[in-house]
């Protein structure tokens, strides 16, 4: 077992803390990472403080990775000592039922395999990023392609496969037009890769605040979902809507926005329901749809797309000593647009 320094929630109410947590044995499929940079996510946030159901404590979480292969198992054939990878939401799945079977793991019948607050393979609780080393079965690791800056990649491997995902699967491109609500981790995401897949973007934000950073990251059109005008002028426009805030928003007021066969996905996960009229859903034959995150192909492929494309999220490098005050400014809305950990600074 390799000890390694993490910082850790020690219960649903208590900050987290500096301590050493136990990474298993490295198996002959596995891959040990050197953490550098994690993100992160409003997730971390909702799940050390049991916001999504109890967990078991000390909890690492971080499930936006991207380190340095330091050491390799003996059947390991995609991975080497030195190459750029990364690791996302989930690390293994049982890869044997239909979906797994489809490629799209993420949506495992049995559950896939949390990177935090999972069962792993030897039976203990899956720990996170918040550290310095990570061991994962090769086949979950993701190669970080060398045109990405290092420091801001891995709000990709959650934030960007979160909304290339659906963007992608509701083929967002050329002559459509996609709104994407909220304008925060997510959401500057979904702006910067619509863009870059074609579409006519619209930020829809409670305020104006942000409107020269949507402008600037590749939006077409910015509204204040805080004026009662803009439902009235954007009514029957949008083929695709984004919901990328983690909170309650009034849903039935946005599928108003849908045209003919519009589709709105919630990529954002608020802790409580969110209400739904289906008469909402009858006029131009309205979706209402959910995504999480993406494949392990997938998410390959965007990392390629984002390369190609020289997109990368907005973030701000802190150091370890700094999540808990990180974790306030998310919550307050305080971060444009997404808190990334220098993991060296946990040595």
């Amino acid at each position: 077992m390799l000890t390694v320094n993490a910082y850790a929630a020690p219960s649903a109410t208590e900050p987290l803390v500096k301590t050493t947590i136990q990474r298993r044995d490295l198996g002959p499929a596995d891959v040990l990472i050197e953490i550098r940079y994690s993100g992160i996510c409003h997730s971390d946030i909702h799940t050390v403080r049991g916001e999504w159901g109890p967990i078991q404590y000390p909890q690492v979480v971080g499930h936006e990775i991207v380190g340095i292969v330091a050491e390799v198992g003996s059947e390991v054939s995609l991975h080497h000592v030195g190459d750029r990878v990364g690791v996302g939401c989930m690390v293994n799945s049982c890869r044997e039922c239909e979906n797994c079977l489809a490629g799209e793991e993420q949506y495992c019948l049995k559950g896939n395999t949390g990177t935090y607050a999972a069962v792993d393979l030897d039976g203990t609780i899956t720990q996170g990023g918040y550290a310095t080393h990570i061991v994962v079965v090769e086949d979950f690791v993701l190669k970080v392609p060398e045109s990405i800056p290092f420091e801001a990649a891995a709000p990709l491997l959650c934030a960007g496969i979160t909304t290339y995902s659906p963007l992608s699967h509701w083929n967002a491109g050329p002559g459509k037009k996609v709104a994407v609500v909220g304008m925060g981790g997510l959401g500057h995401m979904a702006v910067k890769i619509a863009h870059a897949m074609g579409a006519e973007v619209t930020v829809l934000s409670q305020s104006l605040s942000k409107q020269e950073d949507g402008l600037r990251l590749g939006a077409d059109h910015y509204y204040a979902t805080s004026d009662p005008a803009t439902f009235e002028t954007l009514a029957n426009t949008f083929d695709l809507i984004i919901n990328s805030v983690s909170a309650l928003i009034d849903i039935n007021a946005y599928l108003s926005l849908l045209r003919l066969d519009g589709t709105l996905v919630s990529v954002g996960a608020p802790a409580e329901p969110l209400p739904v009229q289906v008469f909402s859903l009858f006029g131009n034959r309205r979706s209402f749809a959910g995504s999480g995150i993406g494949s392990i192909r997938e998410t390959q492929e965007m990392l390629e797309f984002c390369a190609e494309h020289g997109i990368a999220p907005e973030t701000e490098l802190v150091a370890a000593d700094y999540i808990n005050q990180a974790y306030e400014r998310v919550l307050a809305s305080d971060v444009r647009y997404r808190f990334v950990i220098d993991v060296a600074t946990m040595a």
